[in-house]
């Protein structure tokens, strides 16, 4: 049975220049504001059969904004970025920029202590590969570097191309498959 895993990027905490690791700050006005307008475009994926959201304060009240109820999964939770939680990349590069580096050049390491970034991609593909098989779709709420994971799990493609994946506050990505075998959908507006 394939099934059909709707992701939706939590609205926003900051401005994109003033994002955080593992954020933890709740949503600001703006984000509140972003929410209310698409609303009506993403509240319907809230008859999922099942739905989940991030650990995140900002997971959580987008999905509850957005009417879903759902279950907070800890495995949907962002990347454990070690030392260098709380801090911006620009405050990270200016302290440690050789690290910086590192771990953007190796997907197996991880200069900061916490999780590396193929652990995290490996720990958010395992999310998905053990979905209850369900006769509906899915939907979850979560941080956009969980969805950048997701996808590059679900298409298999080189960690690396993580880094080359833009995911926007309120955007949604579907995919559809089977454990191991999952690919990006892409449908119309038209139903």
């Amino acid at each position: 049975m394939t099934q059909r895993v709707t992701l939706v990027a939590a609205a926003r905490t900051s401005s994109r220049l003033a994002e955080r690791f593992d954020d933890d700050r709740p949503l600001d006005h703006v984000g509140w504001h972003e929410v209310q307008l698409v609303a009506p475009t993403l509240a319907p994926l809230g008859a999922a059969e099942l739905r989940y959201c991030s650990p995140s304060p900002r997971s959580r009240a987008t999905a509850d904004a957005l009417g879903y109820a759902p279950m907070a999964q800890p495995a949907l939770r962002d990347c454990d970025m070690g030392r260098w939680r709380g801090a911006t990349l620009a405050e990270v590069a200016a302290r440690e920029p050789v690290a910086v580096d590192a771990w953007f050049a190796d997907p197996g390491g991880a200069p900061h202590g916490g999780e590396s970034l193929l652990a995290f991609i490996g720990r958010i593909g395992s999310w998905l590969d053990t979905r209850p098989v369900c006769d509906g779709f899915i939907v979850a709420v979560a941080e956009p570097p969980v969805i950048r994971a997701a996808l590059v799990y679900a298409l298999n493609v080189p960690p690396t191309a993580y880094w080359n994946v833009d995911v926007r506050p309120l955007s949604t990505i579907t995919l559809a498959g089977s454990p191991g075998r999952w690919s990006l959908s892409l449908e119309s507006g038209l139903r």
